[in-house]
């Protein structure tokens, strides 16, 4: 069903429990609710109360003169369903719920709503706000402005709003989505793409329940020219204890948020502050162009963990050019560094246009995507006033060079003052202005980061909400072994050694006759050979015989495989997995690999499918990414036969929607292609298909602030209204 019109700019708003108590939410519903009275009618609810707030009450919404597009619900929990149940029978179709600890009259009230055709915001929500339509049903206040808070957690989510106002940085919209019983953050999301109010969207989730659909959002958001912040919790370690393949063990449930994030364009950071940081450059200025950033200084240890701080996020302060610094040491004192970053070495004291003269020769070369500004400016007017209209002087100066260059080179600027006059005309001119260095540097480096845009959606379950994945001819779920594996990744094109299956000696012995020693024994049936010891290689005419007697005496009958062994030299042995994660479907992973693979737990993760150019990228983030070009003597490998075996596994989880994991572990990239010498594939059980058929059919309640949050919900709803 699509999002209602009601939830953005309702023509009527009926609170149901409204009060003139301010410790409980119908105070705060009511006051808010009559603060659009100008736009829309309101109507307030309390079976004990004869006027509210000046304003006449009716005892029950039946008793309404109209029917209300919107109701607005904080009454005690045993009084949501006969509530709900009069306001359906009024023909009330949309709802926002407050109260919490609903138990088991969930189930009931979601069939009422289904049934009814309605949409319900909630329950546990902390409300809903949209600057533009004047709807405010919310706890607390919020400045308008041009962010849109979606959160599971309210609490988190008015913390957001919070840190944001103390900033500058106000609010186009917030929705509370609460326990998600029916309106989910997906359909608040796409609600969201066409709001012209809105610049950056915030997300903040505790569950990624119907994931597909929200990567889909979220990038239709990207698309639209919306930055999109993704705030997360719980990379799952249970998760990764059940996991059966090593890959599957090295990543956590944070790696495929990051990936999720990757593939639709937007950014997971790690805490409120975090998104505000970054929020409020992307407020007044485009992201970065790229990595390159200018620091400049009035202090030489500044500016020297400003450089390191740079170097530590990625960020490039390269040394400039000659050009450009015979260009600053023009204007700066002969003691000053101009190779970046900048030392003004005490020329700020003795001409304060110098940081405007300095920022404004850097941002004019070419040679930076960014320029940071830290140190002293903002207190010299604070800390001796007849110095304050020379400091305002460029100050404003500064501000003309962010306005002119803000789409092109952004200035962002570290004061050692949080909040004096000079700071204060710096966000005046809409310059983004921290308090520390490593918050300016941080959100700089993540507003670098939001440069891009989203991968396009691959044709298979990514394609669009609830699009079911197609299987191709020979996509076949395989039979449990090592070699129903083997034939199901050639039939993707990796390629495997020459093997032959074997169940005794005699099939053993021609085996061996028919293949190029060395070669490898292999328990077929067995899902980690080496720590089972069911593996034994570089088998020869003389060792094979027994070799195979040993393990068929100590494992017993059933499927062996007996292989060529690769011994190509300069080889570097890789890892590829793929697995079908619960809330996002198929992903893809590639490490370093081999038996230590766990070890050095140096992985990179995407969802899949990916192309050449994603799985490519895949490999540069890794930590061993330079085995691959040659290290210490060793030849270059086939990165390109490696980037073809990624694309190729992502394919088969992506078009086998029977598979569950897929692990090729090790893959062995030579300087002339890749063999992969082992793999397991993994069937999914019957109850994980169900599951993923509907994944959004349990709602679950906000996780880390969820019991807190509902306790005080139905405190403050405890109002008598029957």
């Amino acid at each position: 069903m699509s999002f209602p019109q009601a939830f953005v700019d309702p023509s009527s708003v009926a609170v149901v429990g409204a009060t003139e108590d301010r410790a409980k939410w119908g105070y705060w519903l009511a006051t808010g609710a009559l603060a659009g009275a100008g736009r829309r009618e309101v109507w307030l609810v309390n079976r004990r109360a004869a006027q509210v707030l000046g304003r006449p009450c009716h005892a029950t919404v039946g008793d309404l003169p109209e029917t209300p597009d919107l109701v607005a619900l904080c009454v005690p929990s045993e009084h949501v369903l006969p509530v709900v149940r009069d306001a359906l029978a009024k023909g009330c179709r949309a709802f926002l719920s407050i109260t919490a600890g609903l138990g088991s009259d969930e189930a009931e009230l979601a069939a009422m709503l289904r049934r009814a055709g309605a949409r319900m915001i909630g329950p546990n929500s902390l409300g809903l706000f949209n600057a533009t339509t004047n709807l405010r049903l919310a706890w607390g206040n919020f400045a308008p402005g041009s962010l849109a808070i979606v959160s599971q957690s309210g609490q988190l989510g008015s913390e957001i709003a919070g840190l944001g106002a103390r900033a500058d940085l106000g609010v186009s919209r917030f929705y509370s989505v609460g326990n998600q019983l029916d309106v989910g953050a997906a359909d608040v999301l796409e609600s969201l793409v066409a709001d012209e109010h809105t610049t950056t969207v915030a997300l903040y989730l505790e569950s990624f329940a119907g994931g597909t659909r929200l990567v889909t959002a979220l990038g239709a958001l990207r698309r639209a020219g919306k930055h999109v912040l993704v705030l997360a919790t719980g990379a799952s370690e249970g998760s990764r204890r059940l996991a059966r393949s090593h890959t599957g063990s090295m990543t956590s449930a944070l790696d495929v948020v990051d990936a999720a994030c990757r593939a639709a364009g937007a950014l997971r950071v790690a805490t409120p502050r975090e998104l505000v940081d970054v929020a409020r450059v992307l407020d007044v200025t485009a992201p970065p162009g790229g990595r390159r950033v200018a620091i400049i200084s009035d202090s030489g240890g500044q500016g020297g963990i400003a450089a390191d701080l740079a170097a530590a996020h990625g960020l490039r302060a390269q040394v400039f050019t000659d050009g450009l610094q015979a260009a600053l040491r023009a204007v700066l004192p002969a003691a000053a560094a101009v190779s970046n970053p900048v030392d003004l070495a005490g020329a700020g004291e003795a001409d304060l246009q110098v940081y405007a003269k300095v920022a404004e020769l850097v941002a004019a070369s070419g040679e930076v995507d960014s320029v940071v500004l830290s140190g002293y400016l903002g207190c010299y007017g604070e800390d001796s006033p007849s110095l304050v209209g020379a400091e305002s002087a460029v100050i404003d100066r500064l501000g003309r060079l962010h306005r002119a260059d803000a789409a092109r080179v952004p200035l962002i600027v570290h004061s050692m003052s949080a909040a004096s006059p000079a700071v204060t005309r710096l966000r005046e001119h809409r310059v983004p202005v921290f308090d520390t260095i490593d918050a300016a540097l941080g959100a700089l480096d993540r507003a670098t980061r939001l440069g891009g845009r989203p991968r396009p959606a691959p044709a298979t379950e990514r394609s669009g909400p609830g699009a079911p994945p197609v299987e191709p001819t020979g996509a076949a779920v395989p039979e449990p072994g090592y070699w129903a594996a083997r034939a199901f990744l050639t039939a993707f094109g990796i390629a495997m050694p020459e093997a032959r299956r074997v169940t005794d000696a005699a099939g053993f012995a021609a085996a061996c006759a028919s293949l190029r020693p060395p070669l490898v024994l292999k328990a077929g049936w067995i899902e980690h050979k080496s720590e089972h010891q069911a593996v034994r290689t570089g088998l020869g005419p003389d060792t094979a015989a027994a070799a195979f007697r040993e393990m068929h005496e100590r494992l017993g009958s059933g499927e062996y495989v007996v292989e060529e062994q690769d011994t190509r030299p300069g080889v570097v042995e890789m890892l590829i997995g793929a697995r079908r994660d619960r809330d996002f479907g198929p992903t893809v992973a590639v490490g370093h690999g081999g038996v230590h693979a766990e070890l050095w737990r140096d992985v990179s993760v995407e969802l899949a499918p990916v192309d050449r150019h994603t799985a490519a990228g895949m490999l540069d983030r890794l930590r061993s990414r330079r085995l691959l070009d040659g290290w210490r003597g060793q030849p270059a490998v086939d990165v390109e036969a490696l980037i073809d075996a990624i694309v190729a596994v992502s394919e088969a989880i992506a078009a086998t929607t029977g598979v569950a994991d897929i692990e090729v572990n090790p893959i062995r990239v030579g300087p002339e292609g890749a063999l992969a010498v082992d793999a397991l594939v993994l069937s999914r059980s019957a109850p994980e298909a169900v599951a993923e058929a509907a994944p959004e059919a349990a709602p679950e309640v906000s996780g880390v602030n969820g019991h807190r949050e509902t306790t005080e919900k139905q405190e403050k709803s405890r109002e008598h209204v029957h």
